[in-house]
């Protein structure tokens, strides 16, 4: 996400939202507004924190405005990225979290002074110009060019220092000790080159499958590990949106209605590439810089390739790709040229920039104005959630007529059967146990350890639709016989077998490392052999993973030894320790405020996450998971045309 900072207010304009992002996701996307839901869902609860509830509209208006911000930033955003990124529960657990906090501040007498509020906003760098605020009329401007009501920004600002001072007041009792500041120190600071060899279990091939009784007597003795928890049995119907989405058929009306109403969805913001040539004054004279770049401008404007002169000359991170800084990254860039940015039309070449630091020279390589998506070219992403819309509500529809007939005839296959409806039975289920093709989450599952045998469930939502089911059979807890688990146990003892045999190949190597080197040896038995150049604790080494074993050898070893095999999740590995590199204190001395800063924050955080999940237990947070997932389908529906 970008973080640019600009100065003069008429550049502030077309792109604020980028530059006060890095806040607004924590503030505005948390308290700020969107387009508002209809009057239904208004009025839901989505969650409640302690008696106080969230409404299911305000959890709608802040998932709305997440994903807007991040399809502006990341143009090929689609529905499946969304999920796989969580970002519907981390919107509401963020929600509930400030909530939380919220609360706990009113119990601590925590308030924001008018004094406070207007300092933090007065001290947003977007606000100020050369140091200095604004001025109110700049102020309001801004907020009113991204469609900002100000009170409602400024409420977001006041309970952002409120939960901010929350935070400070419980974490203020997290202190530090010189052992372990100096142990922070030598984690972060110190180093080891090694090389190793890694034999991974799964790769092993074994010269034949474990036997019966190896099973059964690997079985016999660890038969504790083999329990079956509690599962239910039921019978199961459900309504796939995509099934009921081929009976939807929409007219021209309908989707032109959609688009009138809803235009500010489609429309796409100004659009400016950048390439950029910067040099440094650094120890040279400014007149000989300030020369250089002339030379340099006038051979651009004889013709001469841009981005080939921005590889030669530009001394920025951006001058080996030919100066191009694209769509978004030139925002951060200094004000001045941000302003010379905003005046060059398309294909246009700025004269020299000077700043304190050095030139630069700008080119416009694409220019193009805000502008609102014709219908044309959104009506496949309308009817997407048009016929997402039309089809949940046909499954809700449906659902409850079966409902309401499994009820009346205490039987949802007789009811199912009556109106000619599929019912399926998945078999046993632990809780929350997933459904394939139906139910990822769970939700069903979680739904049968509510009910009581023969009990109809209420309509569960998931993001695939929308079903009912009747609990059947309950099979209680028990000891697991061989047959139950055959498979796994068989699986199991594959693992281990394979696992002895990497072993041996690892201490052979062990072995022949007097007489040959590592990598030839991993060669020889067909291994892994990887090299680290600075290795540090507590630090993913790839095939192995994090290791506190691998660590504390690594680091205690001495030089040029190696190990005897060392056992990971996966199999076994050796390592060598060819050089490292240690701190000493006066090192340490040097850098200790920085350290002590670091590792009180590290600690304040962890700290903070502990203590959030007992007050999430304490203020007894719930969660309608049927409202949470009919909204974030609906919501996901309007990004499906985007894949």
């Amino acid at each position: 996400m970008l973080k640019a900072m600009r100065k003069n207010v008429k550049s502030l304009a077309p792109t604020l939202w980028l530059v006060i992002i890095a806040f607004i996701v924590t503030i505005f996307a948390v308290w700020g507004g969107a387009g508002r839901l209809g009057e239904a869902r208004a009025t839901s609860t989505i969650a409640k924190v302690k008696n106080e509830k969230i409404s299911a509209d305000y959890y709608y208006q802040n998932l709305m405005q997440r994903l807007e911000m991040l399809s502006n930033e990341f143009q090929d955003i689609n529905k499946n990225l969304i999920q796989q990124l969580n970002i519907p529960q981390q919107v509401l657990e963020q929600i509930i979290q400030q909530t939380i906090l919220l609360q706990k501040a009113k119990e601590l007498g925590i308030t924001a002074s008018p004094e406070e509020l207007r300092d933090r906003i007065m001290n947003y760098p977007v606000f100020q110009q050369d140091g200095k605020f604004v001025g109110f009329d700049a102020y309001k401007r801004i907020l009113e060019w991204n469609r900002m009501p100000i009170s409602e920004f400024e409420e977001g600002v006041r309970k952002d220092i409120i939960t901010n001072k929350v935070i400070q007041v419980l974490t203020a009792g997290i202190a530090v000790t010189p052992e372990e500041l100096w142990e922070s120190y030598k984690n972060k600071n110190e180093s080891v080159q090694m090389e190793y060899v890694a034999a991974e279990a799964d790769k092993m091939e074994l010269e034949e499958e474990p036997s019966p009784s190896e099973i059964r007597e690997y079985f016999d003795q660890n038969r504790e590990k083999y329990k079956i928890p509690e599962r239910r049995e039921a019978s199961v119907v459900f309504f796939r949106t995509e099934d009921i989405k081929r009976e939807i058929e929409l007219n021209d009306s309908e989707i032109e209605k959609y688009y009138k109403e809803n235009e500010p969805q489609f429309k796409e913001p100004e659009s400016v590439k950048v390439s950029r040539i910067h040099i440094p004054y650094e120890d040279k004279e400014q007149e000989l810089v300030q020369a250089e770049g002339r030379s340099i401008l006038e051979r651009i404007r004889n013709g001469e390739d841009f981005g080939a002169l921005a590889q030669t000359y530009s001394k920025d991170s951006k001058a080996m790709g030919g100066g191009d800084w694209g769509l978004y990254e030139w925002r951060i860039l200094p004000p001045l040229e941000q302003e010379e940015i905003g005046r060059l039309s398309e294909g246009e070449i700025s004269d020299i920039i000077k700043s304190d630091e050095g030139i630069a020279i700008l080119k416009i390589t694409e220019k193009k104005p805000p502008r609102t998506r014709p219908l044309i070219e959104v009506r496949d992403r309308i009817q997407n959630i048009l016929s997402d819309q039309k089809a949940r509500e046909l499954a809700e529809e449906r659902v409850s007529e079966l409902e309401k007939n499994a009820k009346k005839e205490k039987s949802l296959k007789k009811a199912a059967q009556t109106l000619g409806i599929e019912v399926i039975t998945p078999g046993f289920l632990k809780e929350r146990e997933p459904i394939e093709d139906i139910d990822s989450s769970g939700m069903i599952s979680s739904m049968l350890f509510q009910l009581q045998e023969n009990d109809i469930s209420t309509p569960i939502s998931t993001y695939k639709g929308v079903g009912i089911a009747q609990l059947e059979k309950i099979e209680l807890p028990k000891q697991a016989e061989l047959e139950e688990v055959e498979d796994e146990v068989k699986e199991e003892v594959t693992t281990i077998q394979k696992k002895e045999l990497a072993a041996e190949k690892v201490r052979n190597i062990k072995e022949e490392l007097k007489r040959e080197n590592l990598e030839g040896l991993a060669e020889k038995y067909g291994l892994e052999y990887k090299t680290v150049n600075e290795h540090e604790r507590n630090q993913y080494l790839s095939i192995v993973g994090e290791n506190p074993e691998i660590d504390q050898l690594a680091f205690s070893l001495p030089i040029e030894e190696s190990s005897d095999p060392i056992e990971f999740d996966g199999g076994y590995v050796l390592i060598k320790v060819l050089d490292r590199k240690e701190v000493t204190r006066e090192d340490f001395e040097k850098d200790k405020e920085t350290e002590k800063q670091s590792l009180l924050e590290e600690k304040r955080n962890k700290f903070f996450l502990s203590y959030m999940t007992k007050l999430r237990e304490e203020y007894r947070v719930e969660i309608k998971y049927d409202i949470f997932l009919k909204i974030s389908s609906d919501v996901l529906s309007r990004f499906e045309g985007e894949e």
